[in-house]
């Protein structure tokens, strides 16, 4: 079933995303804005405690969700940066993510480099700033951000001996024919360089989603409630396959209950295989390849020519 929005602002297009084979969901409340992107708000002994629960949790991250497809806004050369918004306007979100081993008893991945990318409150990627999200939307430049537009909303993130990763960011907008969703990609074997992430291989490509109750409250404040149109639920998804955590859902969890606006914590445990190799470029599993995972007048999968420096996968 689709929710037809009107009047409502939906400036986020691209979500960051995690793959399949997500395993275990929690959820992690804190107080105030500020603290909805808080360095402090992981302690050590935290970490600990995820470690030993996704551990616990090996018969069933031994099985991994297929990679679906890697969708046509993917651009090499992503930064590694905690906070990827770039001044990008929408309600915050922390999004924490703990990569665990598959195959060796869900023991966490150290040095496994996560990357997201997700459009933004009105459902416009970097990189194809001029592609139109579907329904009513201003322009991209007209957000007043000073964010560059081939960089905004994108980044990697290295794990530490736990195999957690934590970005900043916030919450996705949509575009047609999409439900709100990041995108995801865990890669190994690399290492940084000249402030990105180089070398190794892609474990896993897979998508993040959101539940529909939440998006839809938060798809009505500014800046997502000037765009307006018809939004796709979770049901109706192309890519979402239903599975809940292990199909990539969220476990979400309000800064302040009563006032949506203040933000969100995004607690999701991600096994993957390391040995495996699954670049999601051209690759339809986990519900098929989207129809260009694109909205109307979209580039075809050809980024912008300011965003030229950028590889683009197809």
């Amino acid at each position: 079933m689709t929710g037809n929005h009107k009047d409502k602002s939906i400036t986020r297009r691209r979500a960051l995303a995690v793959t399949g084979g997500t395993v275990a969901a929690g959820g992690l409340a804190v107080a105030g804005y500020q603290a909805a992107f808080a360095d402090t708000a992981t302690t050590t002994a935290e970490e600990a405690t995820t470690a030993s629960a996704s551990a616990s949790e090996s018969s069933g991250c031994m099985t991994l969700m297929s990679s679906v497809t890697e969708g046509p806004y993917y651009l090499d050369g992503a930064l590694v940066r905690k906070d990827i918004t770039e001044g990008k306007s929408g309600v915050p979100l922390t999004l924490r993510l703990t990569v665990v081993d598959a195959t060796d008893g869900c023991t966490p991945v150290k040095g496994a480099a996560v990357e997201i990318w997700h459009c933004d409150a009105w459902g416009y990627y970097s990189g194809y700033t001029t592609a139109n999200p579907g329904g009513s939307a201003p322009a991209e430049s007209e957000d007043g951000s000073t964010a560059d537009d081939n960089t905004y909303l994108r980044g990697y993130q290295i794990a530490g001996a736990n195999g957690v990763v934590k970005f900043e960011t916030i919450f996705p907008g949509w575009y047609t024919p999409r439900t709100c969703h990041i995108h995801v990609k865990v890669h190994t074997g690399g290492q940084k360089e000249d402030g990105t992430y180089e070398g190794g291989k892609v474990n896993h490509t897979g998508q993040l989603f959101f539940d529909d109750s939440i998006a839809e409250e938060i798809f009505t404040l500014e800046p997502y409630s000037k765009h307006s149109g018809s939004y796709t639920t979770l049901d109706d998804d192309m890519v979402y396959d239903g599975g809940g955590a292990s199909s990539g859902l969220l476990t979400l969890k309000a800064v302040r209950k009563k006032d949506p606006s203040k933000g969100y914590k995004g607690f999701l445990t991600v096994a993957v295989d390391p040995d495996a190799e699954n670049t999601g470029a051209g690759s339809g599993g986990g519900g098929g390849t989207p129809p260009g995972d694109a909205p109307s007048g979209a580039p075809g999968g050809t980024p912008s020519a300011s965003a030229s420096s950028y590889g683009v996968r197809p």
